[in-house]
C-alpha cells in the first residue's frame, strides 16, 4: 500500500460560521482572518494505492461553476485534480474507486466536470466507482433549507445517471473492510451519514478527518461548526473520537486544515488537545 495526499489548492469562509459560538478572540488564535473576517481552508484529498486498486477520497470543490459562484470562495493556490493527480505520476483514467465522505460541493465538485463543448455534465473518473451511503444520498438530493446550499444538483446527479454510483452499506456506526485495510466511522451531526476513513498503514490508523475536525483549532469540543445540521450530536460524536484517537495513537489527516496537514492528540487536564503536527511525509515517508 502506498498512500499520497492530493492538494487541490485553498478557499476562505467565514470564521464565524467555521467556529459556531466560539468568540472570535479565542478562534483566531489559531485560525487568524481577514480584514472580512475569512480564514483560509485547505482542500486536501487522498490517494490510496492498493491491491489493485487506486482510490481517492473525495475531489475538492471543481472548477465547472460559475465565476460568480468562485468569487465567494476566493479560491488560490488551485490546482485541477487532474494536475495534481498527473504530478503524483497518475492519470485520472487510472482511478478505480472515488470515496465521498459527503456530498457538500468543496468535498465532491471534482468528481463531475462539463464536457468539451459544455453542453453535458459527465464524471471526471470514467473508470473508477464512486461511493456514498444510502442514507447520505437520500439527504442530499432533498436538501433541507440549512444544506441547500452546500449540495449542488450539478455536483450530484451525474454520479447516479453515469451508473457508476454505489452505496457502501452502513452497518451501525463503523463498517470494517471497506476496501483493503479500510474501515469507516459514520457520523451524523454535520450531516446524515458522513463517512470517515479509518485507514491502516505502516502499522498506523490514519483517519481522514472530513468536517468531523476540518482543523487542529476545532479539538476543543465546543469548537463546533455553525454549519453542523446537530451541533450538539456532533460534540458527542466529537468526544468519543478524540479520546479514542488518543488513546490508540492515530494520526488525523486534516483535510481543510491549512497549516497542519497531519497531527495526533493527546490527554490533558483540560481533556484532549493536539500533541503533536506533523506533515504527511515527515510520518510515512
Amino acid at each position: 500500500m502506498k498512500i499520497y495526499p492530493v492538494e487541490t489548492g485553498t478557499f476562505k469562509l467565514d470564521g464565524g460560521a467555521m467556529f459556531g459560538v466560539v468568540p472570535k478572540t479565542l478562534w483566531q488564535k489559531t485560525n487568524p482572518a481577514d480584514e472580512n473576517n475569512l480564514c483560509t481552508w485547505s482542500m486536501r484529498c487522498l490517494l490510496i494505492e492498493d491491491a489493485g486498486k487506486l482510490i481517492l477520497v473525495d475531489t475538492g470543490i471543481g472548477d465547472k461553476q460559475t465565476e460568480k459562484f468562485f468569487s465567494h470562495y476566493h479560491l488560490a493556490d488551485t490546482k485541477t485534480l487532474e494536475q495534481s493527480l498527473n504530478h503524483l505520476g497518475f492519470g485520472i483514467d487510472e482511478i478505480t474507486d472515488v470515496f465521498l465522505s459527503h456530498l457538500h460541493f468543496d468535498h465532491c465538485g471534482g468528481a463531475v466536470k462539463w464536457n468539451n463543448d459544455r453542453t453535458k455534465l459527465e464524471t471526471v473518473f470514467k473508470n473508477a466507482t464512486y461511493w456514498s451511503t444510502e442514507n447520505h444520498w437520500e439527504w442530499a438530493t432533498v436538501p433541507n433549507p440549512r444544506e441547500k446550499a452546500s449540495f449542488l444538483a450539478e455536483n450530484i446527479l451525474p454520479l447516479k445517471e453515469s451508473g457508476q454510483l454505489q452505496f457502501i452499506q452502513r452497518e451501525g456506526d463503523f463498517t470494517k473492510n471497506v476496501f483493503n485495510n479500510f474501515d469507516v466511522l459514520f457520523v451524523d451531526g454535520h450531516t446524515e451519514s458522513m463517512m470517515i476513513p479509518h485507514i491502516h498503514y505502516q502499522e498506523k490508523t490514519l483517519v481522514f478527518m472530513a468536517d468531523l475536525l476540518p482543523s487542529t483549532g476545532h479539538i476543543p469540543l465546543p469548537y463546533v461548526m455553525g454549519y453542523d445540521t446537530r451541533p450538539l450530536l456532533t460534540m458527542t460524536e466529537k468526544e468519543k473520537f478524540l479520546n479514542t484517537a488518543a488513546n490508540e495513537e492515530f494520526v488525523l489527516f486534516l483535510e481543510h486544515d491549512s497549516v497542519n496537514e497531519c497531527c495526533t492528540l493527546q490527554h490533558t487536564e483540560k481533556g484532549v488537545r493536539l500533541g503533536e503536527s506533523y506533515s504527511f511525509a515527515s510520518i510515512f515517508g
